[in-house]
């Protein structure tokens, strides 16, 4: 059942209200714009049928606060000052939201007092001695024509009670964090903190996770960018298994515990054969696995197969390696690809059947680069609706996407757990069906046996 389903099927148990600081009382600077209603609200699924359920039972259908200027605010612009941070791994767009953030704060709400703080959340603990960067509209001019982050960033645990320590000896009143779910928690800790000292901050997430997997964000920024990368590689990958005999192309793609980026990439490169993911519990062994399937596509159909493997997938199957964890606590995948590698090779040698792996691995490459296109826009829009947020008193919510609309939504929902890749979605039938990969897993036994020229 997704988070959706949850909701639906049972909406006390779930709190889709943002918080506030209090009453906005201030008349915003912002000229010649359309402000929102305080009272709009964006509905959490356009499915009618499944929101007339909600609504027969309770009245009101589960909805997120609409996202955007409110014509009066709780800050006073005039002594704001305002703390940015980047936590986590790199992502596409990183620097495209640090520029629109800066960008809104002065030119429409004249704040001219914005520390960028270096290395993440460490930046804000004074014994690890990382000064501050005093951002303006000069200094983040052409950031976005770069990858990476110009704050840089850390993974980690920092203590809350140190952070919140800095941000009031900073007088820091808004505090924006972009970061996933692990540097979101933090954030959620750190609104806490400051509501229990009664400390007025606002702490506004924007969502940055290239794999996808934060629930009510829409596509998070850095994705597309990510899956447009992944497409040259794909290709690259496809002709050096048609350069040779037997050839396979394998890739390994971002994805920890979710496939979306490897999914959105097969469907993007029909020359896929197999998607594997986190969420599929294939088999690498005996008539039904990935080995025997390779074999028999080669036996019957074509003597080239291009394999994307996602980072998460298929952890079972390494045994022969210790659990190993990164400094923010999660566990570090095993090298999927370099076993499947391997494991490839020496099946077909076995065989003793000619076969040739080419295997690439373009994870740092792809997340290293600046945002393309609508994901650009992406950035833009998200920071615009990070301030407008912060602005207005909200805190301890990230700014989340619903179709064409922007919306708020609290922390502790976004990070309730993983987003993943439902096995039961069109998503992933449309995966099966561009890949054929259910074909050559069950060998002799799919039904509707295709011949060789009509698989992919």
């Amino acid at each position: 059942m997704t988070l959706i389903e949850k909701i639906l099927s049972n909406p006390q148990a779930y709190s889709l209200d943002v918080e506030t600081l209090g009453e906005c009382k201030i008349e915003s600077p912002i000229r010649n714009r359309e402000f929102i209603d305080t009272e709009e609200r964006i509905l959490i699924t356009e499915n009618v049928k499944k929101l007339k359920y909600v609504t027969d039972r309770l009245g009101t259908p589960p909805s997120f606060e609409r996202a955007g200027p409110h014509q009066k605010i709780f800050h006073d612009p005039t002594w704001s000052r305002v703390g940015i941070l980047t936590a986590g791994g790199l992502c596409p767009g990183l620097n495209h939201v640090i520029k629109g953030l800066v960008e809104i704060l002065m030119f429409d709400y004249g704040i001219k007092t914005i520390y960028g703080i270096r290395y993440g959340y460490a930046g804000l603990i004074p014994r690890y001695g990382y000064q501050p960067i005093m951002l303006n509209t000069d200094t983040v001019d052409t950031i976005h024509e770069q990858g990476g982050t110009l704050l840089g960033s850390s993974r980690g645990q920092q203590d809350t009670g140190e952070l919140v320590d800095a941000l009031a000896r900073m007088n820091i009143n808004l505090l924006f964090c972009i970061g996933g779910d692990g540097s979101l928690r933090c954030a959620r800790d750190i609104a806490e903190e400051c509501k229990r000292r009664k400390l007025a901050v606002s702490v506004i997430g924007i969502p940055k996770t290239i794999d996808n997997d934060l629930h009510f964000v829409g596509r998070s920024f850095g994705f597309e960018t990510a899956v447009a990368e992944a497409t040259q590689i794909i290709q690259a990958a496809h002709t050096e298994a048609k350069g040779t005999f037997n050839g396979i192309g394998l890739v390994k793609l971002m994805g920890r515990d979710s496939g979306f980026i490897a999914a959105y990439a097969t469907l993007a490169n029909p020359v896929v054969n197999f998607c594997l993911i986190p969420e599929l519990d294939f088999e690498l062994d005996g008539p039904h696995g990935l080995l025997a399937a390779l074999t028999y596509r080669f036996e019957r159909f074509k003597d080239h197969v291009v394999i994307v493997v996602a980072e998460g997938a298929g952890q079972r199957h390494i045994t022969d390696q210790p659990e190993r964890r990164d400094p923010s606590g999660n566990i570090l995948k095993k090298d999927i690809g370099e076993y499947l590698h391997h494991r490839i090779r020496d099946h077909f040698t076995k065989l003793r059947r000619e076969a040739s792996v080419k295997y690439f691995d373009p994870s740092y490459t792809i997340r290293s680069v600046p945002a393309k296109g609508t994901d650009a826009i992406r950035c833009y829009m998200l920071a615009r609706n990070a301030v407008h947020a912060a602005m207005a008193g909200r805190t301890n919510c990230v700014v989340g996407n619903q179709n064409d609309w922007y919306t708020l939504v609290p922390i502790r929902l976004a990070t309730i757990n993983r987003q993943k890749v439902n096995l039961n979605s069109d998503l992933w039938r449309a995966v099966l069906d561009a890949t054929g990969q259910s074909l050559y897993f069950n060998g002799d036994s799919a039904n509707g046996m295709l011949n060789g020229e009509a698989v992919p």
